[in-house]
Protein backbone atom coordinates (compact mmCIF):
# COMPACT_ATOMS: atom_id res chain seq x y z
CA UNK A 1 0.00 0.00 0.00
CA UNK A 2 1.30 3.40 -0.91
CA UNK A 3 1.55 5.44 2.22
CA UNK A 4 1.31 8.84 0.43
CA UNK A 5 -2.35 7.80 -1.27
CA UNK A 6 -5.54 8.52 0.82
CA UNK A 7 -7.58 5.45 0.34
CA UNK A 8 -11.20 6.72 0.64
CA UNK A 9 -12.96 3.78 0.99
CA UNK A 10 -11.03 2.64 3.79
CA UNK A 11 -11.39 5.50 5.46
CA UNK A 12 -14.66 6.05 5.41
CA UNK A 13 -15.27 2.62 6.57
CA UNK A 14 -13.55 2.73 9.56
CA UNK A 15 -14.99 6.02 10.18
CA UNK A 16 -18.44 4.35 10.38
CA UNK A 17 -17.21 1.90 12.06
CA UNK A 18 -16.53 4.49 14.52
CA UNK A 19 -20.05 5.85 14.08
CA UNK A 20 -21.74 2.16 14.87
CA UNK A 21 -19.49 1.38 16.93
CA UNK A 22 -20.35 4.50 19.65
CA UNK A 23 -23.62 4.59 18.81
CA UNK A 24 -23.78 1.67 21.24
CA UNK A 25 -21.63 3.16 23.89
CA UNK A 26 -23.84 5.77 23.57
CA UNK A 27 -27.01 3.70 24.88
CA UNK A 28 -26.45 3.98 29.04
CA UNK A 29 -27.10 7.28 29.03
CA UNK A 30 -30.76 8.02 27.53
CA UNK A 31 -32.06 4.53 29.08
CA UNK A 32 -30.40 4.79 32.61
CA UNK A 33 -33.97 6.50 33.47
CA UNK A 34 -36.05 2.87 32.64
CA UNK A 35 -33.05 1.29 34.26
CA UNK A 36 -33.32 3.14 37.38
CA UNK A 37 -36.95 2.30 37.65
CA UNK A 38 -36.44 -1.15 36.63
CA UNK A 39 -33.71 -2.07 39.13
CA UNK A 40 -34.76 0.05 41.86
CA UNK A 41 -31.22 1.62 41.84
CA UNK A 42 -30.08 5.15 43.52
CA UNK A 43 -28.54 7.45 41.83
CA UNK A 44 -25.12 6.99 43.19
CA UNK A 45 -25.47 3.34 42.07
CA UNK A 46 -26.30 4.79 38.50
CA UNK A 47 -23.48 6.78 38.06
CA UNK A 48 -21.35 4.45 39.28
CA UNK A 49 -22.23 2.03 35.66
CA UNK A 50 -20.42 5.61 33.58
CA UNK A 51 -17.43 5.20 36.22
CA UNK A 52 -17.10 1.58 36.07
CA UNK A 53 -17.23 2.06 32.05
CA UNK A 54 -14.18 4.05 31.70
CA UNK A 55 -12.19 2.27 34.23
CA UNK A 56 -10.63 0.10 31.42
CA UNK A 57 -9.56 3.19 29.77
CA UNK A 58 -6.28 3.01 31.96
CA UNK A 59 -5.02 0.52 30.45
CA UNK A 60 -5.15 1.91 26.92
CA UNK A 61 -1.19 2.42 26.88
CA UNK A 62 -0.63 -1.79 27.73
CA UNK A 63 -3.71 -2.31 24.85
CA UNK A 64 -1.67 -0.07 22.27
CA UNK A 65 1.42 -1.75 22.87
CA UNK A 66 -0.14 -5.71 22.77
CA UNK A 67 -1.76 -4.25 19.15
CA UNK A 68 1.50 -3.05 17.90
CA UNK A 69 3.87 -6.31 19.50
CA UNK A 70 1.21 -8.80 17.86
CA UNK A 71 0.24 -6.74 14.70
CA UNK A 72 -3.55 -7.29 16.27
CA UNK A 73 -4.75 -3.63 15.17
CA UNK A 74 -6.90 -4.56 12.44
CA UNK A 75 -8.34 -7.61 14.23
CA UNK A 76 -9.09 -5.42 17.12
CA UNK A 77 -10.74 -2.80 15.22
CA UNK A 78 -12.70 -5.79 13.44
CA UNK A 79 -14.01 -7.32 16.29
CA UNK A 80 -14.72 -4.73 18.69
CA UNK A 81 -18.29 -3.19 16.86
CA UNK A 82 -19.55 -6.76 17.94
CA UNK A 83 -18.14 -7.09 21.35
CA UNK A 84 -19.16 -3.41 22.19
CA UNK A 85 -22.76 -4.20 20.85
CA UNK A 86 -23.24 -7.25 22.64
CA UNK A 87 -23.20 -6.56 26.51
CA UNK A 88 -24.72 -2.67 25.47
CA UNK A 89 -27.57 -4.18 23.67
CA UNK A 90 -28.07 -6.25 26.43
CA UNK A 91 -28.40 -3.67 29.50
CA UNK A 92 -32.32 -3.55 29.20
CA UNK A 93 -33.42 -7.07 30.10
CA UNK A 94 -30.51 -7.54 32.76
CA UNK A 95 -32.30 -8.93 35.81
CA UNK A 96 -29.81 -7.62 38.29
CA UNK A 97 -27.39 -4.62 39.02
CA UNK A 98 -24.58 -6.85 39.34
CA UNK A 99 -24.85 -8.23 36.10
CA UNK A 100 -25.22 -5.10 34.37
CA UNK A 101 -22.14 -3.70 36.36
CA UNK A 102 -19.79 -6.68 34.59
CA UNK A 103 -21.92 -5.73 31.09
CA UNK A 104 -20.92 -2.26 31.19
CA UNK A 105 -17.34 -3.02 32.77
CA UNK A 106 -16.66 -5.56 29.51
CA UNK A 107 -18.36 -3.11 27.05
CA UNK A 108 -15.44 -0.36 28.23
CA UNK A 109 -12.70 -3.16 28.00
CA UNK A 110 -14.37 -3.43 24.17
CA UNK A 111 -14.32 0.47 23.76
CA UNK A 112 -10.89 1.00 24.62
CA UNK A 113 -9.74 -2.01 22.29
CA UNK A 114 -11.38 0.07 19.26
CA UNK A 115 -9.98 3.27 20.04
CA UNK A 116 -6.33 3.10 20.35
CA UNK A 117 -5.69 0.97 17.14
CA UNK A 118 -8.18 2.40 15.21
CA UNK A 119 -6.77 5.95 14.72
CA UNK A 120 -3.93 4.34 13.57
CA UNK A 121 -5.51 2.20 10.97
CA UNK A 122 -6.88 5.53 9.75
CA UNK A 123 -3.58 7.37 10.03
CA UNK A 124 -2.10 4.42 7.59
CA UNK A 125 -5.00 4.95 5.02
CA UNK A 126 -4.57 8.28 4.98
CA UNK A 127 -1.14 8.89 3.48
CA UNK A 128 0.01 12.15 3.64
CA UNK A 129 -3.44 13.28 4.88
CA UNK A 130 -3.30 12.59 8.39
CA UNK A 131 -5.69 15.50 9.50
CA UNK A 132 -8.46 14.63 6.64
CA UNK A 133 -8.89 11.13 7.86
CA UNK A 134 -8.73 12.17 11.43
CA UNK A 135 -11.16 14.34 10.52
CA UNK A 136 -13.31 11.85 9.02
CA UNK A 137 -13.19 9.53 12.04
CA UNK A 138 -13.53 11.75 14.68
CA UNK A 139 -16.82 13.23 13.17
CA UNK A 140 -17.96 9.53 12.92
CA UNK A 141 -17.69 9.78 16.84
CA UNK A 142 -18.91 12.51 17.49
CA UNK A 143 -21.92 12.06 15.15
CA UNK A 144 -22.64 8.85 17.37
CA UNK A 145 -23.24 10.74 20.28
CA UNK A 146 -25.50 13.44 18.92
CA UNK A 147 -27.73 10.43 17.17
CA UNK A 148 -27.25 7.75 19.66
CA UNK A 149 -29.33 8.66 22.25
CA UNK A 150 -32.09 9.40 19.68
CA UNK A 151 -31.88 6.13 18.14
CA UNK A 152 -31.61 4.00 21.50
CA UNK A 153 -35.03 5.92 22.57
CA UNK A 154 -37.00 5.40 19.20
CA UNK A 155 -35.61 1.78 19.45
CA UNK A 156 -37.26 1.33 23.07
CA UNK A 157 -40.52 2.73 21.52
CA UNK A 158 -40.72 0.62 18.87
CA UNK A 159 -39.50 -2.70 20.61
CA UNK A 160 -39.94 -2.39 24.06
CA UNK A 161 -37.54 -2.73 26.65
CA UNK A 162 -37.36 -5.78 27.00
CA UNK A 163 -36.92 -6.83 23.16
CA UNK A 164 -34.17 -3.55 22.68
CA UNK A 165 -31.18 -6.44 22.34
CA UNK A 166 -32.67 -6.35 18.78
CA UNK A 167 -30.34 -3.70 18.28
CA UNK A 168 -27.02 -5.70 18.45
CA UNK A 169 -27.74 -6.53 14.67
CA UNK A 170 -25.89 -3.32 13.01
CA UNK A 171 -22.44 -4.47 14.84
CA UNK A 172 -21.95 -7.69 13.26
CA UNK A 173 -22.77 -6.40 9.94
CA UNK A 174 -20.14 -3.62 10.51
CA UNK A 175 -17.84 -6.24 11.86
CA UNK A 176 -18.09 -8.66 8.71
CA UNK A 177 -17.63 -5.41 6.37
CA UNK A 178 -14.64 -4.33 7.93
CA UNK A 179 -12.85 -7.92 7.31
CA UNK A 180 -13.25 -8.17 3.86
CA UNK A 181 -11.93 -4.24 3.62
CA UNK A 182 -8.92 -3.54 5.69
CA UNK A 183 -5.54 -4.81 4.49
CA UNK A 184 -4.16 -7.50 6.74
CA UNK A 185 -0.24 -5.82 5.80
CA UNK A 186 0.03 -4.32 9.52
CA UNK A 187 -0.31 -8.42 10.64
CA UNK A 188 2.30 -9.33 8.16
CA UNK A 189 4.94 -6.43 8.98
CA UNK A 190 4.45 -5.98 12.66
CA UNK A 191 4.62 -9.67 14.08
CA UNK A 192 7.49 -10.19 16.18
CA UNK A 193 8.02 -6.97 17.63
CA UNK A 194 9.41 -6.26 20.94
CA UNK A 195 8.25 -3.09 21.98
CA UNK A 196 7.90 -1.12 25.44
CA UNK A 197 5.83 1.68 26.26
CA UNK A 198 9.11 3.62 27.79
CA UNK A 199 10.73 3.56 23.93
CA UNK A 200 7.24 4.43 22.51
CA UNK A 201 7.38 7.46 25.47
CA UNK A 202 10.64 8.82 24.41
CA UNK A 203 9.91 8.61 20.47
CA UNK A 204 6.44 10.51 21.24
CA UNK A 205 7.63 12.38 24.41
CA UNK A 206 8.52 16.32 22.90
CA UNK A 207 4.74 15.96 21.35
CA UNK A 208 2.89 14.05 24.15
CA UNK A 209 4.91 16.42 27.11
CA UNK A 210 3.16 19.66 25.77
CA UNK A 211 0.00 18.20 24.29
CA UNK A 212 -0.83 17.02 28.48
CA UNK A 213 -1.00 20.51 29.19
CA UNK A 214 -2.93 21.52 25.89
CA UNK A 215 -4.96 18.74 27.30
CA UNK A 216 -5.24 19.67 30.79
CA UNK A 217 -6.22 23.26 29.80
CA UNK A 218 -9.18 22.61 27.41
CA UNK A 219 -10.72 19.67 29.64
CA UNK A 220 -11.88 22.46 32.26
CA UNK A 221 -13.16 24.01 28.64
CA UNK A 222 -14.60 20.83 27.76
CA UNK A 223 -15.43 20.11 31.26
CA UNK A 224 -17.82 22.88 31.99
CA UNK A 225 -19.58 23.39 28.34
CA UNK A 226 -20.00 19.80 28.17
CA UNK A 227 -21.33 18.66 31.40
CA UNK A 228 -22.70 21.57 32.74
CA UNK A 229 -24.27 23.67 29.85
CA UNK A 230 -27.69 23.06 29.92
CA UNK A 231 -27.84 23.76 33.76
CA UNK A 232 -26.53 26.83 33.46
CA UNK A 233 -29.17 28.11 30.42
CA UNK A 234 -31.77 26.09 32.16
CA UNK A 235 -31.10 28.49 35.37
CA UNK A 236 -30.79 31.27 33.41
CA UNK A 237 -34.19 30.91 31.23
CA UNK A 238 -35.86 28.75 32.96
CA UNK A 239 -36.28 26.16 30.21
CA UNK A 240 -35.22 22.51 30.32
CA UNK A 241 -35.90 22.43 26.51
CA UNK A 242 -33.82 26.08 25.77
CA UNK A 243 -30.73 23.69 28.07
CA UNK A 244 -31.20 21.12 25.56
CA UNK A 245 -31.43 23.11 22.46
CA UNK A 246 -28.18 24.92 23.87
CA UNK A 247 -26.09 21.70 24.16
CA UNK A 248 -27.58 20.27 20.65
CA UNK A 249 -26.55 23.42 19.14
CA UNK A 250 -23.11 22.99 20.53
CA UNK A 251 -22.39 19.29 19.97
CA UNK A 252 -23.64 20.12 16.21
CA UNK A 253 -20.98 22.77 15.84
CA UNK A 254 -18.56 20.47 17.63
CA UNK A 255 -19.32 17.81 14.64
CA UNK A 256 -18.47 20.67 12.09
CA UNK A 257 -15.65 21.76 13.71
CA UNK A 258 -13.81 18.05 14.28
CA UNK A 259 -14.80 17.56 10.62
CA UNK A 260 -13.08 21.08 9.41
CA UNK A 261 -10.09 21.54 12.21
CA UNK A 262 -8.04 18.03 10.78
CA UNK A 263 -8.73 18.77 7.06
CA UNK A 264 -7.24 22.40 7.39
CA UNK A 265 -4.39 21.13 9.28
CA UNK A 266 -3.28 18.96 6.69
CA UNK A 267 -2.37 22.35 4.36
CA UNK A 268 -2.67 25.40 7.06
CA UNK A 269 -0.15 23.08 9.27
CA UNK A 270 -1.18 21.43 13.03
CA UNK A 271 0.43 23.79 15.24
CA UNK A 272 -1.24 26.95 13.39
CA UNK A 273 -4.83 25.39 13.32
CA UNK A 274 -4.28 24.09 17.37
CA UNK A 275 -3.07 28.15 17.84
CA UNK A 276 -6.21 29.71 16.43
CA UNK A 277 -8.87 27.67 17.84
CA UNK A 278 -7.02 27.43 21.59
CA UNK A 279 -7.15 31.24 21.58
CA UNK A 280 -10.30 31.59 20.25
CA UNK A 281 -12.09 28.96 22.01
CA UNK A 282 -11.61 30.71 25.84
CA UNK A 283 -12.70 33.97 24.44
CA UNK A 284 -15.97 32.32 23.16
CA UNK A 285 -16.79 31.22 26.44
CA UNK A 286 -16.46 34.24 28.10
CA UNK A 287 -18.55 36.04 25.30
CA UNK A 288 -21.12 33.46 25.93
CA UNK A 289 -21.40 33.61 29.67
CA UNK A 290 -21.58 37.73 29.37
CA UNK A 291 -23.37 38.75 26.09
CA UNK A 292 -27.08 37.98 25.56
CA UNK A 293 -29.25 37.24 22.65
CA UNK A 294 -28.04 36.81 19.02
CA UNK A 295 -24.49 37.43 19.72
CA UNK A 296 -24.85 34.79 22.96
CA UNK A 297 -25.97 32.20 20.47
CA UNK A 298 -22.90 32.86 18.49
CA UNK A 299 -20.60 33.02 20.62
CA UNK A 300 -21.85 29.02 21.82
CA UNK A 301 -21.82 28.07 18.17
CA UNK A 302 -18.23 29.29 18.01
CA UNK A 303 -17.30 27.74 21.48
CA UNK A 304 -18.51 24.02 19.92
CA UNK A 305 -16.77 24.31 16.87
CA UNK A 306 -13.54 25.44 18.38
CA UNK A 307 -13.34 23.65 21.93
CA UNK A 308 -14.27 20.44 20.42
CA UNK A 309 -12.26 20.35 17.67
CA UNK A 310 -8.91 20.03 18.51
CA UNK A 311 -8.63 15.71 18.74
CA UNK A 312 -8.25 15.06 15.19
CA UNK A 313 -5.18 17.37 15.11
CA UNK A 314 -3.44 16.35 17.86
CA UNK A 315 -4.43 12.65 16.87
CA UNK A 316 -2.04 13.53 13.23
CA UNK A 317 0.18 15.18 15.24
CA UNK A 318 1.00 11.54 17.89
CA UNK A 319 -0.07 9.19 14.24
CA UNK A 320 2.87 12.08 12.80
CA UNK A 321 5.57 11.15 15.32
CA UNK A 322 5.01 7.43 16.52
CA UNK A 323 6.77 5.72 13.53
CA UNK A 324 7.61 2.85 15.47
CA UNK A 325 4.56 2.14 18.33
CA UNK A 326 1.81 4.07 16.62
CA UNK A 327 -1.11 2.02 18.81
CA UNK A 328 0.96 2.25 22.22
CA UNK A 329 1.62 6.63 21.68
CA UNK A 330 -2.14 6.56 20.74
CA UNK A 331 -3.13 4.68 23.90
CA UNK A 332 -0.72 6.85 26.23
CA UNK A 333 -2.36 10.00 24.59
CA UNK A 334 -6.13 8.57 25.25
CA UNK A 335 -4.66 7.57 28.86
CA UNK A 336 -3.66 11.33 29.23
CA UNK A 337 -7.03 12.58 27.58
CA UNK A 338 -8.84 10.20 29.69
CA UNK A 339 -6.97 11.65 33.27
CA UNK A 340 -7.63 14.96 32.33
CA UNK A 341 -10.65 14.95 31.85
CA UNK A 342 -11.52 13.05 34.83
CA UNK A 343 -9.90 15.43 37.08
CA UNK A 344 -11.22 18.42 35.16
CA UNK A 345 -15.08 17.59 35.98
CA UNK A 346 -14.73 17.13 39.38
CA UNK A 347 -12.73 20.39 39.74
CA UNK A 348 -14.78 22.06 37.72
CA UNK A 349 -18.45 20.94 39.40
CA UNK A 350 -16.09 21.70 42.60
CA UNK A 351 -16.00 25.41 41.38
CA UNK A 352 -19.48 25.43 40.51
CA UNK A 353 -20.62 24.97 43.83
CA UNK A 354 -18.61 27.30 46.05
CA UNK A 355 -18.28 30.51 43.15
CA UNK A 356 -21.48 29.83 40.89
CA UNK A 357 -22.03 28.46 37.34
CA UNK A 358 -20.71 32.21 35.96
CA UNK A 359 -17.33 32.31 37.46
CA UNK A 360 -17.34 28.53 36.75
CA UNK A 361 -17.55 29.43 33.21
CA UNK A 362 -15.04 32.28 33.66
CA UNK A 363 -12.64 30.31 35.44
CA UNK A 364 -12.83 27.16 32.85
CA UNK A 365 -12.23 29.93 30.29
CA UNK A 366 -9.36 31.31 31.83
CA UNK A 367 -7.58 28.13 32.59
CA UNK A 368 -8.51 27.53 28.94
CA UNK A 369 -5.59 30.57 28.00
CA UNK A 370 -3.25 28.36 29.49
CA UNK A 371 -2.79 26.19 26.23
CA UNK A 372 -0.99 28.50 24.48
CA UNK A 373 2.72 28.47 26.36
CA UNK A 374 2.38 24.29 26.28
CA UNK A 375 1.60 25.03 22.57
CA UNK A 376 4.52 27.09 21.83
CA UNK A 377 6.37 24.18 23.35
CA UNK A 378 5.36 22.05 20.40
CA UNK A 379 8.20 21.38 17.72
CA UNK A 380 7.29 22.45 13.65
Amino acid sequence: MKTQKFYTSKVALVSVSHFIHDVYTSFLSPLLPLIIEKLSLTLSQAGLLSTVMQIPALLNPFIGLFADNKGLARWLVILAPTLTAIPMSLIGITPSYELLLILVFFAGISVALYHVPAPVLVAKYSGNKKGLGMSFFMTGGESARTLGPIFAVAAVASLGLDHFHWVLVFAPITSILLYFTLEKEEEKTALKRNGSLVASYREIRHVLNPLTGILTARAFMHASMGVFLTVFVERKTGSLWYGGAALAVYEALGVVGVLSAGTLSDWMGRRRVLFWVLLVAPVAILLFVFTTGALKIAMLMIAGFTVLSTTPVMLALIQETAKDNPSAANGLFMMVSFAARSFAVVIVGAIGDVAGLENMFTISALIGFMAIPFLLKLEK
